[in-house]
């Protein structure tokens, strides 16, 4: 079939569109006729689209009786109709249907040509049918994509989808993250490499104890010590962010870059760790040797240990989040001299300056709670809840060099991977009655991380090239 004969299938089927709204076309332009006209061709390109994609492809179906299929003859069988939702549109083709004699699964030549065997969708819909549906749930991407595309898939075709690509990355998510970031530059401004971990609650659609006080009054429902349907369990979210140089007038340095990885709950975390641990030894790999390495997370003293004892950490900076540290100088504050008064707003402001601007302001905190516990007179409670924040202090002390890091420009809080626990994970997963399996909690996961990293566009080339079975491309760097 020559391409003018495509070109003709084209050009004829948008014409018999317009001419069907021949009234639209010759009317004065009002605004109502404008949307009227804004449809009509939008109808006419989806038609061209459709009818020249179906003539195109037809070139490629095959009339013979048997075809060789990996060494295997396979012999025709039938026809077979079957909907495919393309960027242009929905369109039918009827496809010949061929199977080995000894029985087994059927082959579809034309489905192989154009890269669409089990698949509805073409890539194109799926980019931007899952794109959708990482920002939003499948209902707001059915209406978004039916807005302002020619497509139209329903909400159940779009979790389809989202399950398919979940289970596609989870089989090939190391491979498609190596060649991203072999594909992907380093910020060239780059001085600082900050690693860092958080966790965020999600509700599960499993058993689980409810958490929080007792009940202590009459109420309705089950009593928090019966296991309920669902449960809040802890999701981890990483991020690698690359920091250039403090801007003039600024006090923290310019963060360039970040990349995401999350997980849906799993104890201890292990999934997380060991791709958060690839993510930083592939990235390592292609720093300069001058940039600093920096672990910084808040208090949390699994997420220490883990950093204590993995060796990768070893040459790194370790810092907890300067924000967290401010957090528990203000519970001392309030257990030395009481909720709301001036004289614990005057000691929180004194030992923020100390923390922030003087070399070992952390011991200086230590003597000062020291110092209190020692003289005050306080309550049981209040002395209890001063000797929770002194030994936040002091387990952590070594971790608190807030004056050095700022003399070097270097970041002194967590806010990139507190933001993504946020922007990752509780835009998405925590609206109000949603809940979720933890593996299709993390299909979506995994979609919102590509995202959120800058990386979708190279996802899908890694999606294609694997799937296509296409060449890697030559890397000259």
């Amino acid at each position: 079939m020559s391409s003018a004969t495509i070109m003709d299938a084209i050009v004829s089927k948008i014409k018999r569109v317009l001419s069907e709204g021949e009234e639209v076309l010759a009317s004065e332009v009002t605004p109502e006729r404008a949307e009227e006209m804004n449809r009509l061709l939008g109808e006419a390109m989806s038609a061209g689209w459709t009818e020249g994609l179906r003539t195109w492809l037809a070139r490629a179906e095959t009339g013979d009786e048997t075809i060789k299929v990996g060494g295997v003859t396979h012999r025709y069988k039938l026809d077979s109709e079957k909907e495919f939702l393309t960027p242009g549109g929905m369109i039918k083709l009827t496809r010949r249907v061929y199977q080995p004699d000894a029985g087994g699964q059927c082959y579809v030549p034309l489905d192989a040509a154009w890269g669409m065997e089990d698949q509805f969708a073409t890539v194109e819909v799926r980019d931007a049918a899952l794109y959708a549906v990482a920002l939003g749930t499948p209902k707001e991407a059915e209406t978004l994509l039916a807005k302002c595309a020619l497509f139209q898939p329903s909400a159940t075709a779009i979790k389809r989808m989202a399950t398919q690509m979940g289970q596609w990355l989870e089989e090939h998510e190391d491979e498609v993250l190596t060649e991203i970031r072999v594909e992907e530059s380093i910020p060239r401004e780059t001085r600082v490499l900050c690693a860092s971990m958080d966790g965020v609650n999600v509700l599960l659609s499993e058993p689980g104890k409810k958490k929080g006080r007792p009940n202590e009054r009459p109420h309705e429902g089950a009593s928090r010590e019966t296991p309920s349907p669902t449960c809040y369990k802890n999701a981890m979210v990483g991020s690698v962010s690359f920091y250039g140089k403090v801007p003039e007038g600024n006090l923290s340095p310019e963060r360039l870059a970040s990349r995401y990885m999350a997980r849906m709950p799993e104890d201890r975390a292990p999934t997380l760790k060991a791709k958060f641990e690839r993510e930083l030894y592939e990235t390592e790999s292609r720093l300069n040797d001058d940039v600093v390495r920096i672990a910084l997370c808040d208090g949390a003293r699994g997420l220490w240990t883990y950093i204590d004892d993995t060796p990768q950490y070893d040459e790194y900076e370790k810092l907890v989040d300067y924000h967290h540290t401010t957090e528990h100088l203000s519970r001392a504050a309030e257990a030395i001299f009481g909720k709301g008064s001036q004289k614990a707003q005057a000691w929180y402001d004194k030992y923020c300056s100390k923390l922030k601007g003087e070399d070992g302001g952390a011991g200086r905190v230590l003597r000062s709670l020291d110092y209190y516990e020692r003289t005050a007179r306080l309550s049981k409670s209040r002395r209890e809840a001063l000797a929770v924040e002194r030994t936040f202090f002091t387990r952590n002390e070594h971790r608190m060099d807030y004056a050095r890091f700022r003399r070097n420009g270097w970041p002194i809080g967590s806010g990139p991977v507190e933001a993504a626990c946020k922007s990752v994970v509780k835009t998405r997963l925590c609206r109000s009655g949603m809940r979720w399996s933890r593996t299709g909690g993390q299909h979506i996961l995994t979609l919102r991380t590509y995202a959120k990293s800058n990386r979708w566009n190279g996802m899908w080339t890694q999606y294609k090239r694997i799937e296509w079975q296409l060449p890697p491309p030559c890397n000259t760097t």
